[in-house]
């Protein structure tokens, strides 16, 4: 078979009894996000109950539907489910992962927005139940009532084993009220740490940051601000970095003296800001969840910068050069007044490559060594 497409009886009723008898096949280059599978022979590997979803998740899995943002190129798994959940009509359903046992690709708060007509955006796994999901949350919408399943390890439902071979528990629950994620918008976009309180029934509510898990009141899912990337330099690496955070979506500023490099970076849709005067800087308004890496050739700019930084509680900041120019910036900067308690926070050289010696590695190398240095939610 090379059209990639459930083959099925002339039935499509999803029984327990009728999936275990389904035969399906697929192209050996197509890969539908979510895919999952059966022995040949349409038996299942091991004793349970199949879910009587199996076929529709088949086929909706090689006929799935993009969201908008999907659409445009990006995966809808990417897209952020509680802003795409703002934007979602009547019918909006919520799949929250709650617990995990075992291996796992994504951990608990894990949520996906699943829209009317089968769009959706997030994931609470890697592809595996996600397909699942969503025709669940036809009954879910149908009849208004919460649902708390299982899958992999422990679950009734064999047909959807976790590749991993853990398990995972998902709420899915109807949004009745958008109040609160109005509210969560809002704090998020101001930086604010808070939580999304979310009772059993899947009511919702905005509360002081709490870190995210079980509560007395439900489920905690703990919001703390987004990592910030702010970006100084002048030249290709500065430029090559922005692009680097803007197609990973990540929150970033590149600031600069020199217009070639802003509209550089610009062109490709990276946010700029030009940089006239080191004390612009306190504008940038720097938390603890806020890196800074400088990439000058000409290191007399980089002084007054960081200085300034070093006043910041970013949890990073690092200039890039070698081990060289990184002792002539230590010593300039005690010579302006610079503790020794903020020396060491200075890190240079910069990145986990050693002596990397184009932009593009670079950047990658740097990206991975303020990931690795970043608070944990």
């Amino acid at each position: 078979m090379s059209s990639g497409r459930v083959v099925a009886p002339r039935s499509l009723a999803a029984s327990s009894a009728d999936a275990s008898d389904f035969v399906w096949s697929r192209r050996r280059d197509a890969k539908p996000y979510g895919f999952v599978g059966r022995r040949s022979g349409g038996r299942p590997a091991r004793g349970g109950r199949s879910s009587p979803h199996l076929l529709m998740a088949m086929l909706m899995l090689c006929d799935w539907k993009l969201s908008p943002l999907a659409a445009e190129g990006r995966h809808p798994a990417l897209e952020d489910p509680w802003e795409a959940a703002l934007r979602g009509g009547p019918g909006l359903v919520l799949a929250l992962l709650t617990a995990t046992q075992g291996p796992s690709y994504r951990d608990p708060g894990a949520a996906m927005a699943i829209f009317s007509d089968g769009r959706f955006a997030g994931a609470v796994t890697s592809g595996c139940v996600e397909a699942d999901l969503i025709l669940r949350a036809e009954e879910v919408r149908a009849s208004g009532i919460p649902q708390r399943l299982r899958y992999g390890a422990g679950s009734p439902f064999m047909d959807l084993r976790l590749p991993c071979g853990g398990a995972a528990e998902v709420s899915l629950f109807p949004l009745r009220d958008r109040g609160a994620l109005f509210d969560l918008s809002r704090a998020r976009a101001e930086r604010r740490a808070v939580a999304l309180e979310i009772s059993p029934q899947g009511d919702l509510g905005l509360g002081p940051w709490r870190p995210t898990g079980p509560a007395e009141e439900g489920f905690v899912l703990g919001f703390p601000p987004a990592l910030r990337f702010l970006v100084f330099g002048a030249g290709p690496e500065a430029a090559v970095f922005a692009r680097l955070l803007l197609s990973l979506d990540y929150d970033h500023l590149l600031i600069s003296h020199e217009e070639e490099s802003l509209n550089s970076a610009a062109a490709f849709g990276c946010r700029t800001r030009p940089l006239r005067r080191a004390e612009e800087i306190a504008e940038l308004d720097l938390d603890a969840r806020c890196s800074a890496a400088l990439f000058y050739h000409d290191h007399d700019y980089e002084p007054e910068i960081l200085s300034r930084l070093l006043e910041t509680p970013a949890f990073y900041i690092g200039a890039q050069g070698s081990r060289s120019a990184q002792r002539t910036r230590l010593l300039r900067l005690a010579e302006m007044g610079v503790t020794e308690a903020a020396l060491s926070r200075l890190r240079g050289p910069i990145g986990l490559v050693p002596s990397a010696r184009d932009p593009q590695t670079l950047a990658i190398s740097v990206l991975a060594e303020i990931l690795a240095a970043a608070p944990k939610a």
